[in-house]
């Protein structure tokens, strides 16, 4: 396979370099043709970098903060890690970018420099959750608190895209969440963006919470205050879910027993809902591929996420 080069923010996530750098380098073992090019302070990343026999390393000396304005900073900060990997994507030297700092200098930066795909009003920010059988992409999850209803029924057409692409679906199914699965639910966005989508194929119409995650839709869409609710709420449910798991299992000296017994299981499971398994969340409607990862991304994490612009491809 051809090389693929994928640039990276290297200074933008909480646990610092040295973690961006390390899943950068378990990627490349995993996918021997893939270049990353690391973009940051050349004096920090040139020592993380040489642990793993060096990468390319572009230097940007500035970073975005997560407290400072996005569209101040971007304006500001034109050698931020942020601000020069997405041009260098934008020169067609990079396939993708990847990125654990600031949602939205990330969301400005790309929507300015990467561009909207033609007839796109507003990207998307997808995240995949698990379900029974696989994987549900749940978008918007942030980046657009107030959605028209063309912006969902093209939420609806990125992420079967998406799916496509990077899930290797064939017809992925798409569901509009709403308080009901009758089709006069709802508020009336929602009934507009029902009228939108009703016919596309894909989709099977208005789909409560409760079936998110029952593996029965491909793509969950809704507008990003509703996706963004959601998405913490599975987090912490998952989190306390497994915690009372755990305490119950060592309440006693049978049911110890039995958490002996089942830990394997428990572990795969708990695996099933770690986030650094996926990575990071696609933003979708743009020129290219750019994906946002957790702030607080350990190395698997990372590598996980420079995957996911792997397989879009």
């Amino acid at each position: 396979m051809e090389k693929l080069t994928i640039a990276i923010d290297a200074m933008g996530g909480d646990l610092g370099a040295s973690a961006m750098v390390k899943g950068a380098a378990m990627a490349m073992e995993d996918f021997p043709f893939l270049e990353p090019v690391l973009f940051g302070d050349e004096k920090v990343l040139f020592e993380e970098a040489k642990k793993y026999g060096g990468m390319k390393i572009v230097h940007a000396p500035t970073v975005i903060l997560p407290s400072e304005s996005p569209t101040l900073a971007f304006r500001r900060k034109k050698d931020s890690s942020i601000v020069m990997g997405l041009k260098y994507v934008k020169e067609g030297n990079a396939a993708g970018f990847v990125s654990a700092g600031s949602t939205g200098a990330l969301l400005t930066g790309a929507t300015v420099i990467i561009g909207r795909k033609p007839g796109v009003e507003r990207p998307a920010l997808g995240t995949l959750l698990p379900t029974k059988k696989g994987h549900v992409l749940l978008l918007d999850c942030g980046a657009n608190m107030d959605c028209k209803p063309t912006y969902l029924a093209q939420f609806a057409q990125l992420g079967t895209e998406y799916m496509q692409k990077c899930m290797k679906l064939d017809s992925p199914r798409v569901g509009l969440i709403n308080v009901g699965t009758e089709d006069e639910k709802g508020n009336a966005a929602a009934k507009e963006a029902f009228a939108l989508l009703n016919g596309t194929p894909g989709f099977v119409g208005n789909i409560e919470g409760r079936e998110i995650l029952s593996g029965e839709i491909d793509v969950a869409v809704c507008d990003g205050f509703t996706g963004n609710v959601l998405l913490k709420f599975t987090e912490g449910f998952a989190k306390t879910m497994m915690g009372m798991v755990k305490e119950e299992l060592l309440a006693t000296t049978i049911s110890k027993l039995g958490a002996l017994m089942a830990k394997g299981a428990f572990k795969r499971l708990r695996k099933r809902f770690d986030y650094r398994e996926v990575g990071g969340a696609p933003f979708l409607g743009l020129n290219h591929l750019v994906i946002k990862a957790h702030g607080s991304s350990d190395a698997l994490a990372i590598k996980n996420a420079i995957r996911q612009c792997v397989q879009y491809q």
